[in-house]
């Protein structure tokens, strides 16, 4: 019985020891587990965990590098590229806050949407980063930075910027956002232009955010400033006078190419219609395309200073000899070439190219051989591109005269069955005004002690001979609207039927004007096209020879050339004209 009462009391002191040493037991094995796990992490695995930390905290970005800035000749900013923030995240962290990611859409003008789909997609396939947008206003950046979106950081980036907007825009052309170049020379000088992007290391927070920069891994390198041959003020003044004619003829398009005799360097080119490089949305419908050098027409009557050319060259003929136009139209098999209900009588060949007789060159070019005149016509590079390595540049249509039908050396005379892009066409006529000899064409400023050597094409006598007779047609043919005051003017207007599904519309132009000044000692080129205007005029001396005129002048003079006509004395250049003869003899 005591015994019993003894076991009874003593009892419950032994449990409490037991679970005391229990307790106890536990912990000091976690003490034991903290103290193993801490020797784990700072000192056996103290690398792997340092470096973990470092991930989430230490990052390594890239540096931006900005590209390189276009340049006008005289050193005037066309298209350059300025600093400007984006927005980017974790795209599993953003997708965990639906109702702020929404909200920052809405203040970035995104669709709330589209926006959350495209993170939630990004975090599915495993992405670490996403940009949520690209080249982001400042003051929209504050904004959304204020939701206190977890993980949404900043990044800078460059912006490409045209100051000159649509005036320029397809000669330079433009970039896409990451700063590539896409179209115009920003596409053929890319390689140039673009710069090499460095690596920094950044700390952040743990809401993402930059706290401090760290050391510079790899410096990034700019893009190399390139300088053009353009020149800004007379682009502008193109584009300008470009627009008016165009809407003021109810055109379709223009195009303007302004070239130096003496170098090849195009100092202008504009189309319109145009577009703002600077508004993407603008890019649409096809304006980007540079209509210059790009689209091809049948420049008519422009060819014929070329066939004159071609004839002086074979030796066949001299200035002074004549053709016998009338009446005013001849039969080639079923074709009837005709001077338009105009009977010329006898025309020496400047009166040919005065008058614009499309007999009188028809009948001059059927008495050359197809294959001298083919080479005459090649030399000046039509048929061939223009090797201006601008992207997207044409050859033109010139068929070798092994194929020719049998009209076709006639039609080529007065420019049918011929195309030409406008950079051929004012680069050829600049060979005409540089003394027969051709420059290569060159978007570039060209060092005045470093220009390349010319091409002869023909002989500088027949050159002369021949600006001789494009000055007659601005004194007193079909190019008086191109005359410039001050300057003598030389250049040869063309007016073609747009061509279409069998055959030529009768009611659809184009207009051309092709021309040099001064007449004397030219230095620029020019050409105008004007493309199916509807407003009732349709000839290139009324539609296209003003604009030259307009630009030109504009041209000389921010050129500082010399004026040679101050007192408007020139004398008016002879031409041959006799009227209708009883009989058919002379050249043809």
């Amino acid at each position: 019985m005591s015994k019993k009462y003894t076991d009874m009391q003593e009892s419950p002191a032994s449990d409490w020891s037991r679970r005391r040493g229990l307790v106890l037991f536990g912990f000091s094995c976690l003490a034991l587990a903290l103290v193993g796990r801490a020797v784990h992490v700072q000192i056996i695995n103290d690398k792997f965990y340092r470096n973990e930390g470092q991930q989430r905290q230490i990052r390594t970005v890239a540096i931006p590098a900005s590209r390189g800035d276009l340049l006008d000749r005289h050193g005037d900013p066309l298209a350059i590229s300025a600093p400007i923030p984006s927005l980017f995240g974790n795209p599993a962290e953003l997708a965990a806050q639906p109702a702020k990611l929404r909200q920052a859409a809405v203040l970035l003008g995104e669709n709330p949407d589209k926006l959350e789909r495209r993170v939630a997609r990004a975090a599915s396939q495993g992405r670490v980063f996403t940009y949520v947008k690209r080249q982001v206003a400042p003051e929209l950046v504050d904004k959304v930075m204020a939701l206190d979106l977890k993980s949404l950081g900043i990044q800078s980036e460059y912006r490409r910027y045209y100051p000159s907007a649509g005036a320029a825009s397809h000669v330079v052309g433009f970039t896409g956002i990451d700063e590539t170049g896409r179209e115009g020379l920003e596409m053929a000088y890319d390689g140039w232009l673009s710069g090499k992007p460095g690596l920094r290391r950044i700390l952040k927070d743990r809401k993402g955010r930059e706290i401090a920069g760290m050391n510079i891994i790899k410096p990034a390198v700019p893009g190399k400033d390139l300088r053009l041959s353009i020149d800004r003020q007379l682009q502008y003044f193109a584009n300008r006078a470009l627009q008016e004619a165009v809407v003021e003829n109810e055109a379709e398009s223009g195009s303007i190419v302004i070239m130096d005799v003496k170098t090849g360097e195009v100092m202008a080119m504009v189309n319109y219609p145009t577009y703002n490089p600077n508004d993407v949305a603008d890019r649409v419908g096809g304006r980007q395309r540079n209509r210059s050098l790009t689209d091809v027409f049948e420049p008519g009557s422009t060819m014929k200073p070329f066939t004159i050319a071609a004839a002086l060259d074979s030796g066949k003929f001299k200035p002074e000899d004549i053709v016998y136009t009338s009446p005013g139209y001849y039969s080639i098999g079923k074709y009837v070439i005709s001077d338009d209900g105009k009977d010329h009588g006898w025309l020496d060949l400047t009166g040919i190219v005065t008058r614009s007789s499309n007999v009188g060159i028809s009948k001059v070019a059927r008495q050359l051989e197809p294959d001298q005149m083919w080479s005459v016509f090649d030399s000046f590079g039509f048929g061939r591109p223009p090797g201006s390595e601008f992207p997207g540049e044409v050859d033109g249509y010139f068929n070798p005269p092994a194929v020719w039908h049998h009209i076709e050396q006639a039609s080529i005379s007065y420019g049918y069955g011929i195309s030409v892009s406008a950079l051929q066409l004012v680069h050829a006529y600049a060979a005409l005004a540089n003394d027969g000899v051709m420059l290569p064409v060159s978007f570039l400023a060209q060092a005045p002690d470093d220009l390349p050597a010319g091409q002869p094409v023909i002989d500088e006598s027949i050159a002369h001979d021949v600006r001789r007779m494009l000055e007659s047609v601005v004194i007193e043919g079909s190019g008086k609207q191109a005359r410039i005051p001050g300057y003598r003017v030389a250049g040869k207007t063309g007016t073609s039927h747009k061509s279409q599904s069998g055959g030529y519309a009768d009611d659809s132009y184009v207009s051309v004007f092709a021309g040099f000044a001064p007449a004397t000692n030219p230095q620029l080129a020019a050409v105008v096209v004007v493309h199916d205007p509807k407003a009732g005029k349709h000839f290139g001396g009324a539609v296209a020879a003003p604009v030259f005129a307009e630009v030109m002048s504009h041209g000389l003079r921010l050129e500082g050339v010399e004026p040679d006509d101050i007192d408007g004395s020139r004398d008016q250049v002879s031409v041959q004209f006799i009227p209708q003869q009883a009989d058919n003899g002379g050249r043809s």
